[in-house]
């Protein structure tokens, strides 16, 4: 493996360049993608096997962000207004949960060739968003159970888990990527 690469077939996620690549090109994949994710995070509706396909909501932003930052935070304002039409009560968990995830682990992908900075720029990012949603607007994301009363304990595990949920998107995302750019 060459170094400073990412992955095992030697593509490096800040070697892959969309200037070979059309306006309209960039502009269609980033739409396509959005509306991957759009379906994906309306999935979550069906209960059981919806909730599996709404946790991959994530993989269409990453991939869309590792291409082009600015690919990657199109398709996520269009996924946010694409749930607005086709999955309301979706409109407060994808900006701030999966759609953050995707966005800042793309960029940390853009950024960084370290897995621990990309992990942890993920982890971060989805921590801000779930304690946002559960001590500033107080939505229940983690379910009744969990208290939208600020606890300390509550956070450091709500900061482990993302950090061990972006650690398996970081490695998934990879691969993916790998296979990807081999046909783009």
């Amino acid at each position: 493996m060459k170094k400073g690469t990412n992955n095992i077939s030697g593509q490096n996620p800040q070697s892959i360049s969309t200037q070979n690549y059309s306006n309209t090109t960039k502009l269609v994949l980033g739409s396509l993608l959005a509306g991957i994710a759009a379906i994906l995070q309306a999935a979550g509706f069906f209960t059981g096997i919806g909730y599996a396909f709404s946790m991959l909501t994530t993989l269409p932003i990453v991939l869309a962000s590792m291409l082009s930052l600015r690919i990657g935070f199109m398709s996520y304002v269009i996924t946010v207004f694409l749930l607005a039409i086709i999955q309301p009560s979706e409109l407060l968990v994808f900006p701030f949960t999966t759609g953050l995830l995707g966005i800042s682990m793309g960029g940390a992908f853009k950024l960084w060739k370290s897995w621990i900075s990309i992990t942890f720029a993920g982890g971060i990012g989805l921590s801000i968003g779930i304690m946002f949603l559960l001590y500033v607007l107080r939505f229940p994301v983690l379910g009744p159970t969990i208290s939208s009363i600020f606890n300390f304990k509550t956070s450091v595990i709500i900061f482990l888990f993302s950090l061990f949920y972006s650690l398996i998107w970081m490695g998934l995302s990879k691969r993916v990527f790998v296979i990807l750019s081999r046909y783009l």
